[in-house]
């Protein structure tokens, strides 16, 4: 069995002006506060002799490498970034950006907002630009039918709300 898998879809290059700025404030905490934090325990674990048995040290290496990781990818990924400054002319209709209502065939209503690959979170309810029904509402207004193909099959939703405002931005469903 090889390692090699397919490449990964590229995704959207775009990101909202808040979740831009929380990128760059990871890599800045990245890189000024964790990576020095943790070479420095790495010496403190290498100075205590053998390295061999040292599970200190195997566990600073490997947090080191996941941290260096993490800094290469944001390094590369915040410069292609384009921030999506305000909200589109047409503010009826479900775009980058836009927080939504909507309900399902059962009558359960969800809200969500349309953000970047880079900074989804389903707990806040932000879902990237590039899933399914974000791409299946985009365009939408309330009152507008639609379908989506999720992972469990085809569902239908109705637009109940969208809106704009970040003074609603309740921080999710």
């Amino acid at each position: 069995m090889s390692r090699w898998r397919p490449p990964q879809a590229a995704s959207t290059a775009i990101i909202t002006v808040d979740g831009h700025q929380r990128l760059k404030a990871e890599l800045d905490e990245l890189w000024r506060v964790r990576r020095p934090e943790v070479v420095k325990a790495l010496a403190a674990a290498a100075a205590e002799g053998d390295r061999s048995e040292n599970a200190e040290y195997t566990y600073r290496k490997k947090q080191l490498s996941e941290i260096d990781r993490r800094v290469r990818y944001l390094s590369k990924r915040i410069p292609v970034l384009k921030v999506a400054q305000g909200a589109p002319t047409d503010r009826e209709a479900i775009f980058f950006g836009a927080w939504f209502e909507i309900e399902d065939d059962d009558g359960n209503a969800h809200r969500y907002r349309i953000v970047g690959p880079d900074e989804t979170d389903a707990a806040l309810g932000y879902i990237s630009i590039d899933s399914p029904l974000a791409r299946a509402a985009l365009k939408k207004r309330v009152d507008d039918e639609f379908e989506a193909q999720l992972p469990g099959g085809v569902q239908r939703f109705i637009v109940i709300d969208v809106n704009y405002d970040q003074a609603t931005d309740k921080g999710g469903a």
